[in-house]
């Protein structure tokens, strides 16, 4: 079991990992953090096709990540 649970655990990585890289960016830099302020201040939209799929994603595979790591403490 602990075994499956490894290999489950890798591929949620990778997975993660391809997931967090493949997302745009939402500044650019130090300029950009300064003039983005507004727009995180009045809720700018995010885009409902890719980016959000890519969000959704990585949240999905980084709650598994957590708990498939603690599953696997808790049984070795």
């Amino acid at each position: 079991m602990g075994i499956a649970l490894k290999i489950i655990l890798v591929v949620v990585s990778v997975v993660l990992t391809i997931s967090i890289l493949l997302q745009s960016s939402n500044s650019a830099g130090l300029s950009g953090s300064i003039g983005g302020g507004a727009e995180q201040l009045f809720g700018k939209r995010k885009s409902q096709g890719y980016d959000a799929i890519l969000s959704r994603i990585s949240t999905v595979t980084a709650v598994l990540f957590i708990l498939l790591a603690l599953v696997l403490v808790a049984i070795e």
